[in-house]
């Protein structure tokens, strides 16, 4: 069974343009974001999803720098693009992980897709967001290729395009959903910004590579990034302000199985697995 982990990546943001190659203890984030998942121990084949724009051009190159391979397709439609990405390298599993996440923990990626490894004959999709326990920016979603085809053709919505999971995660009660938990009842989702869309974010996320990345050791992992926080608190207080935020926020009146409530945004859990 051949996993395609799938990157997907744009210079053109929003929030934050050319995000993805600002500059983590003097790499481009996205060639540091690559190194952490490289360093995840089950067997995957990586690639970055870019779009066919001539803007996204330095991404290429990155990729190309780096040995890691790339393709282009749809601006928009990443739905689209995770499915040229899936037939193009003849993958059987796609696991989704937005370039937005350049903590993300090489463990995290590994207890994710060895749950769907371990359940693969009888789930549909495996997530980590639904609900979401770990500190922001550790996304990864993981679903068979012939439900990510069946996603393909039967989308029609404009969210469920550009996001590429939420026709399968809003229907429970068609698709075999598994979700992955920290455990032990934590839930740093909310207070724990590792994702970036605003400058404070990278601001924040710089100055704990700065603090943790060493050419002898270069990977962190998530327990040392929570203790360099325990013993210097005011670094949370940098990005503090977004905490919390995400799209789903734009599309409340379409989502069926994320609310805002009196905390913030809440997750109807769709499975207990974890």
């Amino acid at each position: 069974m051949k996993t395609l982990v799938v990157v997907q990546a744009r210079m053109g943001s929003r929030r934050l343009p050319g995000k993805v190659l600002l500059p983590l203890a003097g790499r481009p984030l996205l060639e540091r974001m690559l190194q952490r998942l490289l360093a995840a121990r089950f067997p995957f084949q990586l690639c970055v999803a870019t779009s066919v724009l001539a803007e996204d051009e330095p991404i290429r190159q990155l990729c190309r720098r780096i040995a890691v391979p790339v393709i282009s397709g749809h601006p928009t439609d990443l739905l689209e693009r995770h499915l040229a990405a899936g037939r193009a390298f003849g993958a059987d599993v796609v696991a989704k992980i937005p370039s937005d996440c350049p903590l993300i923990d090489p463990a995290v990626v590994d207890r994710v897709l060895g749950h769907f490894a371990v359940l693969s004959r009888d789930v549909d999709f495996v997530t980590n967001l639904h609900p979401p326990s770990w500190p922001d920016g550790n996304d990864v979603e993981v679903m068979p290729m012939r439900v990510l085809e069946l996603a393909g053709t039967e989308a029609k919505l404009q969210f469920e395009r550009e996001h590429t999971t939420p026709f399968i995660w809003e229907r429970p009660t068609r698709f075999r959903i598994s979700n992955v938990t920290w455990g032990a009842g934590r839930d740093l989702s909310k207070t724990h910004r590792f994702t970036i869309d605003y400058p404070e974010d990278h601001a924040f996320i710089a100055r704990v590579y700065e603090e943790l990345c060493t050419t002898a050791r270069p990977i962190f992992n998530l327990p040392d990034i929570l203790a360099l926080l325990a013993r210097e608190p005011a670094l949370m207080r940098i990005n503090a302000r977004w905490s919390g935020k995400s799209w789903h926020l734009g599309e409340l009146g379409q989502l069926q199985n994320v609310s805002l409530g009196p905390q913030g945004l809440e997750w109807r859990a769709l499975h207990s697995g974890g």
